[in-house]
């Protein structure tokens, strides 16, 4: 899991689509040959992501683009750029209805002039308010934030292709934080009061909800999942969701690709939006491999999720990471050192875009099956012996995560589906996803989500849940399908 974070200066990005011209070259990108002009035939990351599809972003103070090594490889190596800082509440509207766009406009002139796609970071936060909002009343403080969602987003109206629109709204334990001037004096709408007001003034721009330690599957995850999901089903205008990933080494969560995945599932895109992976100082040869594995691991990640539109780096150079500032005694967080040397970290991002031949073999993940998004109407049994199960672990002390996978091996289409099982050892759900899940005593009921009810002849659906365990977890042997049992594989 990466590591819990006080507030802190936050950061993001979005994406960069290009196409080859006049004389080409051919990259290989996982398994399919890609061509890029040959006059930028896979010398940067920028090349290898836009050969993918993929956006590589990096967090821009435009004040430091008098440094030379800092434009060089901020020109060079990425495909997107978003303002560190610039374009928060404070920065923008430091007096009330004053606003003040000379930092905004530096980086979108910077994007412009570069090709890079822009992200706008952000609109909606409840830290980096600017002091005037701190005595407003709950209906004042909610008119100023509409006038500065629209007054922003209409003043960057065709430069910024996707926004942050509300930032860091949620506790580590899934709940509303409850430091936050926002929710306290305007309660949980605001969220959805500050998405509809930037549709309003930029009906073109991607809209995103943002948070950090969300990388995994747990509690503050799965509550930004169901907001989402309530948001899709409500017609409330919401198109992305940025994962910060700002991880320490060794830390990649396991259920990363997963978590990813089921946000796209949802209809939405998803992004990394403020990568780093931190290190107890110094660092070493050895933090330094393990630091080059993980940076490729989560780019290897968005890049099995079709929905991932890109990774963005929360900054250039060690010299100038927010990280020693706040987590004391940890640094070397980015792919470049304090003296803009290349560390590992570099080409082992090449190598998960199939740049560098990998020294080891690449991490691969099977595919997610996508289910059609239906509503379930009557529950149809499938004819005897139709259906198989598989049911995957990944435990650790006494909690564990599950993922299931459901196919309906007959010849008909399932609409509505309902699988029971018992734990052997006393395990408990403590969290589910993709399903409805009850529990009384060892006997489990999943029934399938309203957009998953429909599994075609010879398809399958996924769900998954988070448990406990007493120290010994022993998988269920069997499992029924509206009443017929499943054969397990």
């Amino acid at each position: 899991m990466s590591g819990t974070r006080p507030p802190a200066p936050s950061r993001h990005r979005s994406a960069l689509r290009t196409t080859a011209v006049a004389l080409a070259a051919t990259i290989v990108v996982g398994a399919a040959a890609v061509t890029i002009p040959a006059a930028q035939a896979a010398t940067s990351l920028k090349d290898l992501a836009t050969a993918a599809g993929k956006d590589i972003g990096f967090a821009l103070d435009p004040g430091r683009l008098s440094e030379s090594a800092y434009k060089s490889i901020a020109d060079s190596e990425f495909n997107l750029v978003v303002a560190e800082n610039a374009m928060k509440w404070d920065a923008t509207e430091p007096s009330q209805n004053s606003f003040s766009y000379g930092q905004g406009d530096q980086v979108a002139s910077y994007a412009a002039s570069t090709g890079k796609e822009l992200y706008g970071h952000t609109l909606v936060w409840h830290s980096q308010m600017p002091s005037w909002t701190n005595n407003l009343s709950g209906t004042a403080l909610d008119a100023a934030m509409k006038n500065h969602v629209t007054n922003v987003a209409t003043h960057f109206k065709g430069k910024v292709a996707s926004w942050d629109v509300v930032n860091e709204a949620f506790g580590e334990n899934g709940e509303r934080r409850t430091d936050s001037p926002l929710q306290q004096k305007l309660g949980d709408g605001y969220i959805e009061t500050a998405f509809r007001t930037a549709r309003a003034a930029d009906p073109t721009a991607k809209l995103c909800i943002n948070d950090y330690n969300t990388d995994a599957i747990n509690s503050k995850s799965t509550a930004i999942y169901n907001l989402v999901r309530d948001f899709k089903a409500r017609g409330v205008p919401i198109d992305c969701v940025g994962f910060q990933s700002h991880l320490i080494i060794g830390q990649v969560p396991s259920t990363m690709q997963q978590n990813l995945q089921r946000f796209a599932d949802l209809g939405v895109d998803v992004r990394i939006t403020e990568l780093d992976i931190r290190m107890q100082m110094p660092a070493d040869a050895s933090k330094l491999a393990t630091q080059a594995a993980d940076y490729k691991k989560v780019f290897q990640i968005c890049n099995a999720v079709t929905r991932c539109q890109g990774v963005t780096i929360w900054g250039i150079t060690d010299k100038y990471s927010w990280v020693p500032g706040v987590f004391s005694g940890q640094g070397a967080a980015l792919v470049w050192d304090d003296s803009y040397a290349k560390k590992p970290a570099y080409d082992a991002i090449a190598s998960a875009f199939g740049g560098i031949t990998p020294t080891t073999p690449p991490v691969t993940t099977p595919p997610v099956t996508t289910p059609p998004v239906t509503t379930p109407p009557v529950t149809t049994p499938p004819p005897s012996a139709g259906c198989q199960v598989s049911y995957a672990v990944n435990q650790w002390n006494t909690g564990f995560t599950a993922n299931v996978t459901v196919k309906n091996t007959s010849s008909s289409a399932l609409n509505g589906w309902t699988l029971t099982f018992s734990f052997p050892s006393g395990q408990s759900v403590t969290q589910a996803w993709s399903s409805v899940t009850t529990q009384s005593g060892s006997a489990v009921t999943v029934k399938n989500a309203a957009w998953n009810g429909s599994i075609p002849a010879n398809g399958s659906t996924q769900f998954g849940f988070n448990g406990s365990h007493g120290g010994t977890n022993t998988a269920p042997s069997s499992f029924s399908l509206n009443g017929t049992p499943c054969s397990v594989g």
